[in-house]
């Protein structure tokens, strides 16, 4: 008979998620910035790293994230594995390397045998991306009190939240940016928040390197 696996990947991924292992002093997790109980997000206006570094930008929530076509406020990451190896290496959030991170994984006695049942070998930073990114994946949310009342079954929104519903499609215009099911058209839209001053955030030009790019930041989901 074939050996029970240990955990899903999924699982696995949401270990992984949630152990400070991954950074450079063991303090800080994926789930430091992007906390469960706040749907993923933080609550702070930005976040801190290993050290307590102040990082560039709010770490926003990382649910509904299966539809995305690009992945950071300045879309830098085209994928989720590429996205969830990021904040691991980044020098103002976790600040770990891959070959610190590898040797970590395959010294811990639960993880390699984890590691070696789940994908046929050794932990590797493409073995590490596939669990976090399979867990993100798990963070769809559906059957909401929306999407209740788009589909006429009970216990749909509140006369209220319908007239919140009007506002934001018509008079708001909150729609023209906060379409599709998750409430973003994936695009990247200028908001104002750059000046070349004061707000000095070049958003998506440090990416193209084309100059009608400036200040422009991903239009974030607006789901749940």
């Amino acid at each position: 008979f074939a050996q029970k696996p240990l955990l899903t990947v999924e699982q696995f991924g949401k270990r992984l998620f949630s152990d400070p292992i991954l950074s450079l002093d063991s303090t800080v997790s994926c789930a430091s910035c992007h906390i469960p109980q706040f749907a993923f997000a933080d609550t702070a206006r930005v976040s801190r790293g290993v050290g307590g570094r102040l990082g560039r930008r709010n770490s926003q929530s990382i649910t509904n994230m299966s539809a995305r076509a690009h992945f950071f406020f300045d879309g830098r990451a085209l994928t989720l594995e590429q996205q969830v190896l990021m904040p691991i290496q980044d020098t103002l959030e976790m600040r770990a390397t891959p070959e610190l991170v590898t040797a970590r994984l395959r010294r811990h006695p639960e993880y390699d045998a984890v590691f070696r049942q789940l994908f046929g070998k050794q932990a590797d930073m493409e073995s590490l991306a596939a669990a976090l990114a399979a867990f993100v994946r798990t963070l769809e949310t559906s059957d909401t009190p929306f999407d209740r009342w788009m589909m006429d079954k009970p216990n749909p929104m509140s006369e209220a939240a319908v007239r919140g519903r009007e506002i934001f499609m018509v008079k708001g215009k909150c729609f023209d940016c906060h379409f599709s099911p998750d409430f973003t058209g994936d695009e990247f839209r200028n908001v104002g928040l750059f000046n070349g001053k004061n707000l000095n955030d070049v958003g998506r030009f440090a990416i193209t390197g084309d100059s009608t790019d400036l200040g422009k930041m991903k239009v974030p989901g607006l789901r749940n």
